[in-house]
């Protein structure tokens, strides 16, 4: 019998495996294991769904989605106080525009390299499409250090970061936002340089001050929709917050957010961290300790230590708060920082519920763990998507030219939480259980998917 096209094309197709497709991967991306892990995490679950609709298998989307459109890096160079050059690497990786402009933040930290912020990128088309915006995913950032650099050096910086950037961004192209060591001020110095370039007033970066087009509720959403998508998974399972002992690592943005929802709520936030350590609140923090742990990182740019000297409370230095007993852990620091062994611990100490508000903050060894324990355990692919949800927002205050109120906006945050809930449950419901990872990376990737099908081959 003749053969056709269509099957030269299946024929030509290599068998989709684990271990092909894994394998594939990391010979195509050598030593980038940030990328690797979280390839391999989506995988899965998304290689049996493809087995089982191979309209996907056979347009090859799963290749298609695991390599950027495209990746830009080039040379920063600034000055510095003292007046000597300096260097720094500058990146942006636009990963995936099917459903819309590239989107995702900046990273400004001596550990930036190509790998993390692939995998940052990668996790961001998941994230986005989850939010159902029409946001597409990019990520990009600097092996520049902020911490110390006084704030005309941050600006010098910024300005010759933006001035390679603008080649590549706009309001319908790619619109960059904060992350780790970009806030306010870094947003900022950029978007003055931005304007200044292209000569233009527009909405191509998001985290602004709100006199010039930023948006409320900004900096509290990625920590308030983390602690609304762990309200949702505990009423889904007739709980709620109301008392529960709670553990939030780190002490940045997203973290200070996190530990204010959940006592507005009335849970009790236990420990919280930093790089250098974490501190045990037994009485449990109140809006007044937070206030000072807020104002100590983002104004004094201190440690957790001296909240931990002023207010007496013990002091665990170089340590994570992971064996401290509590009913739900809230990892919002960064990558990998919860691993196997912390598992075990939480889970033995009575934890029943982990949401990630970092970008996987929890290895893969440490997630098996909790599947095993049949916790509840929110990817932050999910549970970490009110940050960008509220920056998609704010892209939509800008092209209508209208602002909505705090309250206005943190309904619009909550629904957008409700409904990544309701697409995991969707995806990701078993007999007894609901696997919260399967069903964020399966409700993530059939909108990508069934765009990047409808374009055809590109």
């Amino acid at each position: 019998m003749k053969e056709t096209a269509a099957d030269s094309v299946k024929s030509n197709c290599p068998e989709l495996t684990m271990d092909n497709f894994i394998n594939g991967m990391k010979r195509r991306n050598p030593g980038e294991t940030e990328f690797h892990q979280a390839v391999e995490e989506a995988m899965t679950y998304l290689i049996p769904y493809v087995q089982l609709h191979p309209k996907y298998q056979k347009a090859q989307i799963l290749e298609r989605l695991t390599e950027p459109d495209r990746i830009v890096i080039f040379r920063v160079c600034w000055q510095d106080d003292l007046g000597s050059f300096r260097t720094n690497r500058g990146y942006r990786v636009q990963f995936n525009n099917s459903i819309g402009p590239y989107k995702g933040g900046l990273r400004f930290h001596p550990t930036v390299n190509l790998s993390i912020l692939k995998f940052l990128g990668f996790e961001q088309i998941f994230k986005n499409s989850l939010t159902t915006l029409p946001m597409g995913a990019g990520k990009g950032g600097s092996n520049f250090n902020p911490k110390g650099k006084s704030d005309d050096e941050v600006m010098r910086f910024c300005q010759a970061f933006m001035t390679e950037l603008s080649k590549h961004i706009g309001e319908n192209v790619d619109v960059p936002a904060g992350d780790i060591g970009v806030g306010a001020r870094e947003i900022s110095y950029m978007f003055g340089q931005y304007k200044r370039l292209i000569n233009e007033f527009t909405g191509t970066l998001t985290g602004k001050g709100l006199e010039f087009g930023g948006s409320k509720i900004r900096k509290e959403a990625t920590g308030f929709g983390c602690i609304y998508f762990m309200q949702e998974m505990l009423k889904h399972r007739t709980d709620g917050l109301e008392g529960k002992r709670c553990i939030v690592s780190g002490s940045g943005n997203v973290a200070q957010y996190a530990a204010l929802k959940l006592i507005q709520l009335g849970a009790k936030v236990i420990a919280i961290s930093d790089s250098s350590g974490f501190v045990h609140d037994p009485e449990g923090l109140d809006e007044e300790k937070l206030n000072f742990i807020i104002e100590l990182k983002t104004v004094k740019r201190g440690r957790i230590s001296e909240f931990a000297n002023h207010y007496q409370l013990k002091f665990y230095e170089n340590q994570k708060p992971w064996k401290i007993a509590c009913d739900l852990a809230f990892p919002c620091a960064t990558q990998n920082e919860l691993d196997e062994a912390d598992a075990k611990e939480l889970i033995k100490n009575g934890c029943t519920g982990i949401a990630e508000g970092a970008n996987m903050p929890t290895t893969l060894g440490a997630i098996k763990e909790f599947q095993n324990a049949k916790l509840l355990f929110s990817p932050g692919k999910a549970s970490n998507a009110g940050g960008v949800g509220v920056s998609g927002l704010e892209m939509t205050q800008n092209s209508i030219r209208l602002s909505w109120s705090s309250e206005e906006l943190e309904q619009r945050l909550k629904e957008i939480m409700t409904n990544i809930h309701q697409q995991c449950i969707q995806y990701g419901s078993e007999k007894d259980y609901v696997d919260y990872v399967k069903g964020a990376n399966i409700a993530g990737f059939v909108k990508v998917a069934d765009a990047m099908l409808a374009y055809g081959v590109l």
